[in-house]
């Protein structure tokens, strides 16, 4: 007997005929003599829905009490979805509980809307499993030391799920979702995109960070470090497929040592994208020491995360300072350096472009093999495609280019790498 953490996104979750659906592929896990644990996401759309009403009475604030108060709001979506799910399994004849993220406990730190996890008490699940139940958890969601309900960021369900499961010691996490596995890129961009059957949790964990949406960042972090292997699979698949054959199905992202060597390895394995860039150039900036902690210390002061970092070659004393940040940050950005940052550098001169985006290569394989970087180049400069910011790393190359050559970029890098094949 095997303890598994499934978790269902929210279009798994998005009406009740679906939910039915889930309740049918758990049970059938269960019967089958395994321990399940269900982390569930909001019903699809309803997220947005609740914030969306929270913004109709009021705009957006920076405050710790607005902030509180959307937590506690966005948090009622995976509750609903949980009990619902709970009273599914009970009309298949399958005994079931749901708990909130602050009866179990999660327990997080008190940074609203981005809380982060701390520890998880797993005495009330562990007691009802031994008691032959399904036990479902509220994922995206914990509490802090003050005892507020906190909520971990979009796409929280697959940190509180990782979590879950590596509290518990689980024999695996499967992510149940609306693709059947990671794609060498977006099939909806590249129709030729080809599902992986295993990735390493490092490509995994940059895919996640350059744009993939499959999994957010964090879970995959997660993992990596609790060592919780990870099997992304489809809810729309028949729920009554035989377990072992669903369980072979989907991307599996485990250990690099576990899969092929990295002289084995496919150079490239996949080609990520982020739309949601914006990119922002302090001209004539003092070339002395300790600049770039003086404007992104204030940055990161306003928990606005900085992605790609430019310095140029400095001239008379002056040089040119980029960043990329997520367009959503671009105005919250624009108004800090306004306000605090270039009056104290004694420059008035700034340059935002939100119509970017980043395109990556990502593969363990470029570890061994030379030219990857300038084969990406040469292929973007044959289409024409200016590149403006580049970043490296052992195993990803990323470039910052304009936005309506995205897709161009893609399709070509991933024919370029052979990736259809």
């Amino acid at each position: 007997m095997s303890l598994i953490v499934h978790k269902y996104g929210g279009t798994s979750m998005g009406s009740t005929e679906r939910i039915r659906l889930v309740a049918k592929r758990v049970a059938k896990w269960a019967r089958a003599g395994h321990q399940i644990v269900v982390v569930p996401s909001a019903m699809s759309g309803e997220t947005n829905r609740l914030l969306g009403l929270a913004k109709e009475l009021a705009p957006a604030k920076e405050t710790a009490a607005y902030q509180r108060e959307l937590d506690m709001l966005a948090s009622t979506g995976e509750q609903a979805s949980s009990a619902l799910l709970a009273v599914a399994l009970q009309a298949e004849g399958m005994p079931s509980v749901s708990y909130a993220g602050w009866q179990v406990a999660i327990k997080t730190d008190s940074s609203f809307t981005k809380a982060r996890i701390e520890s998880i008490d797993d005495k009330r699940i562990k007691a009802d499993l031994d008691a032959g139940k399904v036990v479902i958890v509220t994922g995206f969601q914990g509490v802090d030391p003050d005892g507020n309900i906190t909520t971990l960021g979009r796409g929280g369900s697959d940190t509180s799920a990782v979590a879950v499961a590596a509290a518990l010691s689980a024999a695996e996490c499967l992510i149940y979702t609306d693709v059947d596995g990671v794609y060498t890129t977006d099939p909806r961009v590249e129709p030729n995109a080809r599902r992986m059957p295993r990735v390493s949790f490092e490509e995994m964990l940059e895919m996640a960070s350059l744009g993939s949406k499959v999994l957010q960042i964090r879970s995959v972090e997660f993992a990596g470090k609790y060592k919780v292997p990870l099997r992304v699979l489809s809810s729309f698949t028949p729920w009554d497929i035989n377990i072992d054959e669903e369980a072979k199905s989907g991307t599996l992202i485990t250990f690099e040592e576990e899969g092929a060597s990295t002289m084995e390895a496919a150079v490239v394995s996949g080609i990520a994208f982020n739309r949601d860039e914006a990119k922002i150039s302090i001209l004539g900036v003092p070339d002395k020491p300790g600049i770039a902690y003086q404007i992104l210390g204030a940055v990161a002061d306003a928990n606005i995360e900085v992605d790609m970092i430019i310095q140029n070659i400095s001239k008379d004393g002056k040089t040119d300072f980029s960043f990329t940040v997520h367009r959503n940050d671009f105005a919250r950005v624009t108004d800090l350096l306004k306000a605090k940052v270039l009056p104290s550098l004694g420059v008035t001169d700034f340059v935002g472009d939100t119509k970017i985006c980043k395109v990556s290569i990502v593969g363990i394989g470029m570890r061994s093999h030379v030219g990857v970087a300038s084969k990406m180049f040469r292929c973007l400069s044959e289409e024409g495609i200016n590149i403006q910011m580049i970043s490296t790393s052992e195993i990803k190359t990323s470039v910052v280019i304009d936005e309506k050559y995205m897709e161009l970029a893609v399709r070509s890098l991933h024919k370029a790498f052979d990736l259809e094949a």
